[in-house]
């Protein structure tokens, strides 16, 4: 099924919207990585099978124009709750992936009322975390293989670890997918949103139901960081996969059933599972 893609203005800013539909009671609204366009992410919207599906690419990625002036989480938080109100979405179930990953915590925590379920991952709690080694993070703090794929493919398993170590294939899948933003503007702005952010002393806030996964192959965001999240929101469980940071990508049929599961079904606190 073809993603319905439409192009809406919102704070000030054109920003590249793209649907799924479904007959899901709840949406899902899904929040990428840094620098990502929302086509990485459709394989995953494409597979769930049922389920109503919204993503865009933030200010100054993909298609999305960049705004006058760079936003906090906060602010996005705030354009994300009106490209919603803009398609008539009341509450949502939201999905988060690495820097998305802590957008989904903002909006969560920002807009309780609308946020239902939240998944979370390979992601981590800010500035108060366990990071990744320091080579992998110098990689991450430019967007050169947004713009040049020939170094993308040189140093993404490096970068993000997993079956991307030694499977020419899925490197392609995952390359293939990319598309350069229309500046760097962008991507440094996105930065500029986790700086010094962190939602260490507010987690234990989140009351709704949240599935955490992680790599434990994840040089970027290691897995120790999706066991502090466990531990400080309370109704939550950690799936740890054997895998790398693209699992969403990279793993899945086994990634797929664990979210249909979790958005379909209600699950007990203080549960924890192992998926090797």
């Amino acid at each position: 099924m073809k993603l319905e893609e439409s192009y809406i203005d919102v704070m000030g800013v054109h920003i590249r919207v793209a649907r799924k539909p479904g007959i899901s009671e709840r949406p899902l609204l899904l929040f990428n990585g840094i620098g990502a366009n929302l086509e990485l992410l459709e394989p995953l919207m494409q597979s769930l099978d049922g389920i109503e599906c919204v993503i865009f690419d933030m200010p100054g990625i993909g298609g999305s124009d960049i705004s006058l002036l760079p936003m906090r989480f906060k602010g996005l938080a705030k354009l994300s709750a009106q490209i919603l109100d803009h398609f008539g979405y009341g509450q949502v179930n939201v999905l988060g992936v690495s820097w998305g990953g802590a957008m989904a915590q903002e909006f969560a925590y920002r807009h309780p009322k609308r946020c239902s379920k939240l998944i979370l991952a390979a992601t981590s709690a800010g500035a108060i975390m366990v990071p990744g080694k320091p080579s992998v993070l110098m990689k991450l703090s430019n967007p050169k293989r947004y713009f040049d794929k020939g170094y993308l493919k040189d140093i993404a398993h490096h970068i993000y670890g997993g079956q991307l170590r030694n499977d020419p294939e899925l490197m392609s899948q995952f390359t293939d997918k990319v598309r350069a933003p229309k500046s760097s503007q962008g991507y440094w702005w996105q930065l500029y949103a986790a700086s010094a952010w962190t939602s260490m002393h507010w987690l234990h806030k989140l009351d709704q139901e949240t599935l955490i996964m992680a790599g434990n192959d994840d040089p970027l965001v290691p897995v120790i960081n999706a066991r502090v999240l466990h531990n400080r929101i309370p109704n939550s469980i950690l799936v740890e996969l054997d895998c790398g940071h693209l699992f969403l990508m990279t793993l899945m049929d086994e990634v797929v059933p664990l979210i249909l599961d979790f958005l379909n079904s209600s699950l007990v606190a203080d549960e924890a599972a192992s998926v090797h």
